[in-house]
């Protein structure tokens, strides 16, 4: 029997202004059996009002979302470590829900934000990539040294494993990750204070009353360009019925339970991607 009734994959975007088609938020949301829908909403805040809406809605209906976002949820250790000596993701998500502006038209601090991270370690970084015109002395612009050492590590395990991946400490530039997780984690941790949910593989997928946010990664799935000329678009619907045959197949209910034996540096303060380890 499938663990869920309910998908949505969310291609997330750290625009400072509002934007659709290429390059913007796409979400698509799928249940079993039925056709694929598809948004692309202007900006965060918009998104973050249809995904609230969407997810108290079907909890209404008794069906059981899956949440999937294509950004990273957690970072290696030691930026929790930096924050106090016994943090946590939870701890990290609530400074970013805390100290990040976002607006309503897209405008935000991510860049200031990461600079404040940065000061509490010795030497540069680990946030890089300043992509603004202006100098932030705390944020190079550069890749800095010291990682492992003075600085977290460089990658996750997730991303050491994931074909493509990008390091969560990047800002700006080629591929990029880093700016969506920032505003990304931020937007999670408001709608954990206003939706109950799991957050895996950070708590358990147990609960079978609680919607499951997981950290998705839409290169895992080969991308059919047929679904959508935009391929942001393409790739959330091409993940978001994957996951629904997934979890017709079991396979779903297995990757889930694959957190039991995740390191607790995974459980604790990284994250995993979903459908990146199986068996």
């Amino acid at each position: 029997m499938p663990v869920f009734d309910s998908y949505m994959v969310v291609d997330w975007s750290a625009n400072g202004t509002s934007k659709t088609g290429r390059d913007s938020l796409w979400i698509a949301r799928h249940v079993q059996g039925g056709a694929v829908i598809l948004d692309n909403p202007p900006t965060r805040a918009a998104a973050m009002t249809l995904i609230q809406s969407h997810l108290e809605d079907e909890t209404r209906q008794a069906r059981r979302v899956l949440a999937g976002f294509d950004f990273a949820f957690g970072y290696p250790e030691g930026l929790s470590h930096a924050l106090a000596p016994d943090a946590d993701w939870r701890d990290v998500w609530a400074f970013m829900h805390a100290n990040l502006r976002d607006g309503p038209d897209n405008a935000n601090n991510r860049f200031d934000m990461a600079a404040v991270l940065n000061r509490r370690f010795d030497g540069p970084g680990p946030f890089w990539g300043n992509g603004l015109s202006r100098d932030i002395p705390e944020l190079p612009r550069r890749k800095p040294q010291g990682w492992g050492d003075s600085l977290p590590r460089n990658r996750r395990l997730a991303d050491q494993l994931a074909k493509g991946a990008q390091e969560v400490w990047k800002l700006s530039g080629a591929g990029s990750v880093g700016g969506q997780s920032l505003t990304g984690i931020a937007a999670l941790q408001g709608l954990r204070h206003r939706v109950p949910l799991a957050v895996w593989p950070f708590e358990s997928a147990e609960n079978k009353h609680l919607p499951v946010l997981a950290e998705v990664f839409p290169s895992l799935v080969p991308l059919d360009p047929a679904l959508h000329p935009v391929r942001d678009a393409a790739q959330v619907s091409g993940l978001v019925t994957r996951l629904a045959q997934w979890d017709a197949e079991g396979r779903l209910a297995r990757m889930l339970q694959r957190r039991e034996s995740f390191p607790d540096s995974v459980r604790n303060h990284e994250a995993m991607i979903l459908g990146l380890v199986e068996c």
